[in-house]
């Protein structure tokens, strides 16, 4: 199975909890993913993550075509990380570990993504003509959003 890896990050002028309140919180989700992804929290016990808890979401990911995804939670370090992990969606494998990272004027906000594709040797040649492309079009409107609620450290 290959990994493949993705690595973004943005410095944003705010206190480490206001980044935990607003990354932390499934329901933000929404608001920081592109509309054509008709991304939408379908079930969730609480706001506020802890270790354990199942995220249920409805996404369409590629071609209009709605998927369902479960996440696992795990790694909670209250207003330093957590990790969300695909239990059933799209993707063969999904690991994402979100990172809170004081820094001067704020905070660091670090998304480092491991992933694998289904497939086989389809799905490795579909990465770079789709999938690599649509993650990095997801990820690139995520750090605008961002950018765009709380502003942007230099």
């Amino acid at each position: 199975m290959k990994i493949y890896c993705l690595n973004r990050s943005i410095n944003i002028p705010v206190t480490e909890s206001e980044a935990w309140n607003f990354f932390s919180n499934p329901n933000n989700l929404s608001v920081i993913t592109p509309k054509s992804m008709n991304f939408e929290v379908s079930k969730v016990d609480t706001d506020n993550i802890y270790n354990g808890q199942h995220i249920h979401y409805t996404v369409s990911p590629l071609f209009g075509i709605s998927m369902k995804w479960t996440s696992l939670i795990l790694d909670v370090v209250k207003q330093k990380c957590f990790t969300d992990v695909q239990v059933n969606g799209p993707y063969k494998y999904w690991h994402h570990k979100h990172i809170f990272e004081k820094i001067s004027g704020g905070i660091k906000v670090i998304d480092k993504i491991h992933y694998a594709l289904p497939f086989g040797c389809i799905g490795s040649i579909l990465h770079p003509i789709l999938v690599k492309n649509r993650l990095d079009q997801i990820f690139g409107y995520r750090n605008s959003k961002i950018k765009e609620i709380f502003g942007e450290i230099k």
